[in-house]
């Protein structure tokens, strides 16, 4: 990420009010959102982006979508190369420990639970941005 790029973030999650909540909380950090509400969606934007060389730095996938399981499509996003340089936060109301390290094997690099959205979100996203700006 460019020192002047907007950190761009993309939200997956078919539920319309947390997908508000979480892109009213990254756009006051200051962050660019796009949105998907399937993994179909979010599969199409990606390749889109990819195309055009401008790839969310972020994805905050929910486990839970109403066409392919949050699992299934990281699952899928992780064996893309051209996807490596995606940091993803699961973001689920799922609070399993079997479920948690299931989607840390997988490929993801933060897992939050819903209740603790509010606290935890942007400073995880932060983190990861700065991650993803040393690699670089």
């Amino acid at each position: 990420m460019l020192p002047q790029e907007k950190p761009r973030v993309m939200v997956v999650d078919d539920d319309d009010a947390l997908q508000r909540l979480v892109s009213t909380l990254l756009t006051r950090a200051e962050m660019e959102i796009i949105s998907a509400e399937s993994a179909v969606e979010a599969a199409d934007l990606l390749k889109r982006a990819h195309e055009q060389g401008v790839l969310p730095h972020v994805l905050v996938l929910d486990m839970m979508l109403p066409d392919v399981s949050g699992l299934d499509f990281l699952r899928q996003l992780r064996e893309q190369s051209q996807f490596d340089t995606v940091r993803v936060v699961v973001l689920s109301a799922i609070a399993d420990h079997d479920k948690i390290r299931e989607g840390l094997e997988i490929g993801a690099d933060r897992y939050l639970t819903k209740s603790y959205l509010a606290n935890n979100l942007i400073a995880t996203i932060q983190d990861l941005l700065a991650l993803h700006h040393q690699r670089r």
